[in-house]
């Protein structure tokens, strides 16, 4: 039996503990600084809450994701070309009273504007504010440009002068599939962060999925620093003399330094603590000879919760027709929230609120699968961006990074994990 208090691998700089989009991008920037790293990822590919699922010739990423080519940082670590970005249409379909209104982007498209004018998802004066709104943070990136401190998205929303209509038709859909929750109760910091970014990109999907994002940053390290299947038991660090530690299947693997790129609960396991609170999502995917649209774009639920459990639908093959095979189209239904019912009593609702919407075809659609995600998002209420930058050091020779400690958001995780590897950096150099 091995001893645990023996290294059975070479000494390592750092040893990163998580294959996501923090943990792979801290990896990259200490490999590029010219350190000897090992990841090790629990599971059986990278991605972390980031993966794509290959089922009957379908690509099912794990919870309604997208991607927004105005990301600062993850533009500056991915190549966007090979990514092949498919964009989806600006604006959104909006589910009111029966019918579908549509709010468009008028800068992007312009020809559709008068349908926009006319929408019942928002007053005249709605709009202005949202062209008003959109300029101001264009001009000014800074936070707390709408209430001039931070509070509640709900209460920055009032604070601007947005009319319940748009904030129960469209803010409260739209920002709770970003967010995961409906209370609007997210900081409205991360807001502006969206809503500015919202306005300079353009929302999209990577030809083959959303797990092409970590595979890209993990093909550009070396082969054999991500190991596969290797869970971590526990860390092994021990008094200020020693080198950090983890054990991997009763083994101990040694390094300088060990930073926790896992999600929060993960991390809280290895340090021996509580965490904070994370948001939940259910994703339902159908397959169906005729997609229920003919655009790629957003539809979202502007009834309520009380109409259903629809908070948000598209057809991501229309987006990217690499999603589906080319007789059938892919459904997308998200969900806010972990729903206290079984995933038969999930599916039947969905397809009765589906059918008021779509009518009788619905009928045709075929299950392809569930995916209830518990830990989809961290908790970002105020005081949330008091977490933002702050120290990434756990505890002696230990770092953490992670969307937690930034924007909650693909961008937000690249950036946490370039930041930590610049801490880890220094830390070595002393």
């Amino acid at each position: 039996m091995p001893d645990p208090h023996e290294p059975a691998s070479p000494v390592d700089d750092v040893l990163v503990v998580g294959a996501g989009l923090a943990g792979l991008a801290c990896a990259r920037r200490l490999v590029a600084a010219g350190k000897k790293v090992a990841v090790f990822e629990a599971s059986d590919a990278v991605g972390g809450r980031v993966r794509t699922d290959h089922v009957e010739d379908f690509l099912l990423d794990r919870g309604f994701q997208v991607y927004n080519p105005a990301y600062p940082d993850a533009a500056e670590a991915l190549d966007h070309a090979r990514l092949e970005l498919k964009p989806f249409e600006p604006g959104a379909l909006v589910r009111h009273g029966g019918q579908f209104h549509r709010l468009s982007d008028p800068w992007r498209r312009p020809t559709k504007a008068f349908a926009t004018a006319f929408s019942g998802a928002a007053t005249l004066q709605d709009k202005l504010l949202v062209a008003r709104l959109r300029a101001k943070l264009r001009r000014d990136p800074s936070l707390d440009a709408i209430a001039g401190e931070e509070v509640t998205t709900l209460d920055a929303l009032r604070r601007w002068g947005f009319s319940d209509t748009i904030i129960e038709r469209f803010f409260r859909p739209f920002l709770g599939g970003v967010f995961l929750e409906n209370e609007l109760a997210t900081s409205s910091r991360m807001f502006e962060y969206v809503f500015r970014l919202f306005g300079e990109g353009e929302v999209s999907l990577p030809r083959y999925g959303m797990q092409q994002i970590p595979e890209q940053l993990a093909g550009e390290l070396p082969e054999g620093v991500v190991r596969l299947n290797a869970p971590v038991e526990s860390l092994t660090t021990e008094g200020d003399t020693h080198d950090g530690g983890v054990m991997v299947g009763g083994v101990r693997h040694q390094a300088r330094l060990v930073v926790l790129a896992t999600d929060g609960p993960a991390a809280d396991h290895l340090l021996g603590e509580t965490g904070g609170e994370w948001r939940s999502t259910a994703c339902v995917y159908f397959a169906t000879a005729e997609a229920p649209i003919d655009e790629p774009i957003l539809l979202l639920a502007g009834d309520g919760p009380d109409a259903g459990p629809i908070n948000s639908l598209c057809v991501p093959s229309l987006v990217s027709r690499a999603y589906a095979p080319n007789d059938h189209a892919l459904v997308s239904v998200s969900v806010v929230g972990d729903p206290a019912v079984s995933e038969d009593g999930l599916v039947e609702s969905i397809l009765h609120q589906a059918r008021e919407w779509f009518g009788q075809p619905v009928a045709t659609w075929r299950l392809l699968r569930v995916y209830r995600v518990r830990h989809a998002l961290p908790d970002q209420r105020p005081p949330h961006y008091r977490t933002i930058e702050k120290s990434t050091r756990a505890r002696q020779r230990v770092f953490v990074c992670g969307d937690r400690f930034d924007t909650a958001s693909i961008n937000g995780a690249i950036r946490s994990g370039n930041r930590t590897a610049e801490a880890v950096l220094r830390e070595l150099a002393t």
